[in-house]
C-alpha cells in the first residue's frame, strides 16, 4: 500500500511524494488522515529555510525523527481514522478517530501509545488545534499570571490567540494584545482582549507580564520596553536562525525584568512535583471544549494543493489565521 507525504525539499519548495507504507508491528495501527493543520510559526521557518539545521526535528515526538535538513517531512497536527490493526491491538481501535503528532501525509503507521482518541464531544476541526492549545496552557504555566496583573501579548497568530483566550479567563487588570494584521486583532478582541493595537504604533504601556509570541525578533525589544519593574517576559517565539537585536543598556539594566524561555516539549521544572504532560494535555482538551477554536480556521486546501497553502501563509499572512489541509 502507498501513501502520499509532504516533503520540504528546499527554501520555498515542497513536494507531495508517493511512499511505500511500512508493515504494521504488533501494537501499531494504520491511520487514514482526514485533515492536518499547518503550524504558521515553526513550519514557516522550515519552509523559508530559516530553521537551524543542526537541531533534531523534535526530540519528544516519535514521528519526527532526523534533523531539520532538507529534504524532510514535518508537521505535528493530524486527525484521522484507524483503518487497520496490528495483531495485538484490540478491536475497540477499529474506525476510531484519533489525533497524532504526525507530519502531513495521507496515511501513517503509529503505535497506539502515540495516538490520542478524540473525545466524543470534540470534532476533528477542534482536535487539530490540540498542540497549539497545549502550548498556550504551557505559556500560562510559565508566565504564572496573577489576579489583578496587567498583561500584554505580542503576536496574535493561532498560538497567540489561544493564549489570549486563556488569559481572558483570569480576572486581570488589563489584557492588551498587539499584532500587525487587522483580522488577527479583531479575533483577539472577540476572544477577550481588552484592547488590541498595531505594534508599529506602540501604545504607552507598562505591564507586569508580557508574552512575545510573534516570531519576529524585533518584537522582543518592544516586549521588554513595555514591561515594568520586576516584570516577566515569556518568550514563546522560536526565531530559528533570525537574531534578536536588544537594547539592554537602558531601563532594562535597572528594572530586574526576567526573560523566560518557554517551549511545550518540557514542563516548567517548578511544577514537576505535581504536574505531568498527561495532566497538562487533559487541561488542553478541556480548554478546547471551552474556547471552541475551530472558528479560527480561515482556509482549507486539498492536500494535493498544499503548495498554495504554504504560499498563502508566506506571502499573505494578513489574510489567514489557521490553514488546514484536507485529505
Amino acid at each position: 500500500m502507498k501513501r502520499h507525504s509532504l516533503f520540504f525539499t528546499a527554501p520555498h519548495r515542497i513536494e507531495v511524494r508517493e511512499e511505500a507504507l511500512p508493515a504494521l508491528a504488533t501494537r501499531q495501527v494504520l491511520v487514514q488522515t482526514i485533515a492536518s493543520a499547518i503550524s504558521p510559526g515553526t513550519e514557516m521557518l522550515i519552509y523559508r529555510g530559516q530553521a537551524p539545521t543542526e537541531l533534531a526535528a523534535d526530540e519528544s515526538i516519535a514521528a519526527l525523527s532526523g534533523s531539520l535538513n532538507f529534504p524532510l517531512k514535518y508537521g505535528y497536527a493530524c486527525v484521522g481514522r484507524v483503518t487497520q490493526l496490528g495483531p495485538e491491538v484490540g478491536d475497540m481501535w477499529r474506525d476510531r478517530l484519533v489525533f497524532a503528532f504526525n507530519p502531513h501525509e495521507s496515511h501513517f503507521v503509529a503505535a497506539i501509545t502515540d495516538l490520542f482518541p478524540l473525545p466524543a464531544d470534540i470534532d476533528p476541526d477542534t482536535a487539530l488545534l490540540l498542540p497549539n492549545m497545549e502550548t498556550a496552557v504551557n505559556f500560562l504555566h510559565d508566565g504564572a499570571p496573577l489576579l489583578g496583573e496587567s498583561v500584554a501579548v505580542f503576536g496574535q497568530g493561532i498560538v497567540g490567540l489561544l493564549t489570549t483566550a486563556l488569559l481572558a479567563r483570569i480576572p486581570l487588570a488589563s489584557l492588551t494584545t498587539l499584532d500587525h494584521y487587522p483580522v488577527r486583532r479583531e479575533a483577539s478582541l472577540s476572544l477577550g482582549a481588552d484592547a488590541s493595537f498595531d505594534p508599529s504604533a506602540l501604545p504607552d504601556l507598562q505591564v507586569d507580564l508580557t508574552y512575545e509570541l510573534s516570531g519576529a525578533p524585533a518584537a522582543l525589544d518592544q516586549a521588554i520596553a513595555v514591561t515594568g519593574f520586576a516584570g516577566r517576559v515569556v518568550i514563546g517565539s522560536w526565531y530559528g536562525q533570525k537574531r534578536a537585536d536588544l537594547n539592554l543598556g537602558g531601563r532594562f539594566h535597572r528594572s530586574r525584568i526576567r526573560l523566560i524561555s518557554s517551549q511545550v516539549s518540557t514542563l516548567n521544572p517548578a511544577l514537576t512535583g505535581h504536574w505531568t504532560k498527561a495532566r497538562r494535555m487533559a487541561v488542553a482538551w478541556q480548554m478546547l471544549r471551552e474556547v471552541k477554536p475551530a472558528r479560527l480556521i480561515t482556509h482549507r486546501f486539498p492536500f494535493a494543493e498544499a503548495d498554495k497553502a504554504y504560499k498563502l501563509i508566506d506571502e499573505h499572512p494578513e489574510q489567514c489565521i489557521q490553514v488546514v489541509l484536507v485529505y
